[in-house]
C-alpha cells in the first residue's frame, strides 16, 4: 500500500528540462506510437527503407532518435547528460547497438564499454557502465552452452574470447570503483550469462556489488534463482548487484514456447509479474547487508513501494546501495520527481549509429503500443504541462 505522498503528477518537474517545441515533439512521437497499426507499418517502412539505402537517417535522428537516444557516440551524449545531472538524474551510457557476429565487432562493443568506464570515472553524472552479454559474443554460443551441449575446440576458444571480454570489462570497473550492469537476455541464452556473471560476483564484489546481473521478473523463476544466488553469496562471502526489469522479449518468449511445445518462462499474467517484480523489491532491502538494487521500472506503484520499503527500512534516500532507473525518453515524471527528492535516479541513455540502433528503437515503440496504459500516461502528462504552460 502507497504510503509516501504522490510525487508523479508534478508536470513542471518532470518536464522541466522541455522546451515548448520538445513538449510538442514528445507529445506527436507518442501520439504515433499509441496507433499499433501504424507502429507495425512505420516498422516495417523504415527497415525497408534502410536496406534500400534510403536517405532516412536525418528524418529518423530529428524525430524518435533524439528522443529516446543520446547521440550516435559517447561524446554527442555529453550536452544530454549534463543537462539531466542539472536536476540530479545521472546517466547509464547504453551502447544499443545489437545483433553483431564477428569478432571485430564484439572486441569493438568491449572497447565502447571500456571507455565509458574511463567516461564514467571522470564525470561524475555518469556514475555506472553497462553491456550486453551478446553484445560480447555469438547468440548461437550462449545458446549451446545454456542447453548444456558440448562445444567444439574452435567454439572453446571462441567462448575463451568471450569470457576474456567480460573479465577486462569487469576488472577495469573494479580498479576505477565503477558499478557495471550487465543486461539480460532470452532465457534460453540466459543460463550460459548467469553462470559466468556469478564467477565475475565471486571475483569483483568482493568489498561491495561492482558487477550487477539483471532478473527478468516476468519469469516466473527468477525469485528462486535471486535466493538461491543469495545463498552462494553467503556461503562464498561475496556481494550481489542485481538490476530488476520486468522484462523485455514477451511475446517471443511465449512464441518460442509454443512453437517447441514446452513451458513459457514468462508468468501468466501481468498481475504475477508485478507480484514477482515487488517480492524481488522487498527481498533485496531485506538483504541490503550483502546486495544493492538498481530498480529498472517504469511504473508507479513499484516505484512508491521501493520508497515506502526505504523509508520503512530508515534507509536515506540517497543510499548508495539502491538506485531508480528508467529509460531516456520515458517516464520522466518518474524519473525527475524522485531525483527532486534527493534518490538516486539514473537514466539509460542509448547510443550508437542511427541504423545500428534500429532494433532497440523499435522494440521501445512496441513496447509503448503493447503496454496498457503506458503511452496514455505518457500523453496525459504531457497534455497537462502544454497546458499548464499556456495558463
Amino acid at each position: 500500500m502507497q504510503k509516501n505522498t504522490p510525487i508523479f503528477d508534478n508536470t513542471e518537474i518532470a518536464f522541466a528540462l522541455k522546451s515548448d517545441s520538445e513538449l510538442e515533439r514528445a507529445y506527436f512521437l507518442f501520439k504515433m506510437i499509441s496507433i499499433e497499426p501504424l507502429v507495425k507499418i512505420g516498422t516495417i517502412a523504415t527497415n525497408l527503407a534502410l536496406k534500400a539505402h534510403l536517405p532516412i537517417e536525418g528524418l529518423i535522428r530529428s524525430t524518435v532518435f533524439d528522443h529516446f537516444c543520446g547521440g550516435v557516440n559517447e561524446k554527442d551524449c555529453l550536452p544530454v547528460i549534463n543537462n539531466m545531472y542539472k536536476k540530479g538524474v545521472s546517466s547509464v551510457l547504453d551502447f544499443s547497438v545489437e545483433a553483431k557476429e564477428s569478432e571485430k565487432e564484439f572486441d569493438y562493443a568491449r572497447d565502447v564499454v571500456l571507455n565509458i568506464i574511463e567516461f564514467c570515472k571522470e564525470i561524475k553524472a555518469i556514475p555506472i557502465a553497462v553491456f550486453k552479454p551478446s553484445g560480447f559474443g555469438r547468440f548461437y554460443l550462449y545458446e549451446k552452452i545454456s542447453k548444456g551441449d558440448s562445444l567444439t575446440n574452435k567454439e572453446k576458444d571462441e567462448w575463451q574470447k568471450v569470457i576474456d571480454r567480460f573479465e577486462t570489462v569487469c576488472e577495469k570497473a573494479k580498479n576505477n570503483n565503477v558499478a557495471v550492469l550487465i543486461d539480460a537476455e532470452e532465457s534460453w541464452i540466459q543460463n550460459a550469462a548467469d553462470a559466468l556473471i556469478t564467477e565475475l560476483m565471486k571475483k569483483y564484489n568482493t568489498e561491495k556489488p561492482i558487477v550487477f546481473n539483471t532478473l527478468q521478473m516476468y519469469r516466473h523463476d527468477r525469485m528462486t534463482f535471486l535466493k538461491s544466488e543469495h545463498r552462494k553469496a553467503k556461503e562464498g562471502g561475496y556481494f550481489l548487484g542485481y538490476k530488476l526489469v520486468r522484462g523485455a522479449y514477451m511475446e517471443k518468449e511465449n512464441d518460442r514456447a509454443e512453437d517447441k511445445g514446452y513451458e513459457s518462462p514468462i508468468c501468466k499474467t501481468k498481475a504475477d509479474t508485478d507480484e514477482n517484480f515487488n517480492a524481488a523489491l522487498k527481498y533485496m532491502i531485506d538483504h541490503l547487508d550483502c546486495m544493492s538494487v538498481f530498480a529498472g521500472t517504469h511504473n508507479e506503484a513499484s516505484s512508491y513501494l521501493l520508497m515506502d520499503l526505504m523509508a520503512e527500512k530508515e534507509l536515506k534516500n540517497n543510499d548508495s546501495r539502491v538506485w531508480f532507473g528508467q529509460l531516456y525518453g520515458m517516464s520522466d515524471h518518474i524519473s525527475f520527481n524522485l531525483a527532486d527528492k534527493g534518490y538516486n535516479v539514473a537514466k539509460y541513455v542509448p547510443f550508437g549509429p542511427v541504423k545500428d540502433v534500429m532494433p532497440y528503437l523499435i522494440r521501445r515503440a512496441e513496447e509503448n503500443t503493447s503496454v496498457a496504459g503506458q503511452t496514455g500516461r505518457e500523453l496525459a502528462l504531457l497534455a497537462k504541462e502544454k497546458k499548464r504552460r499556456k495558463i
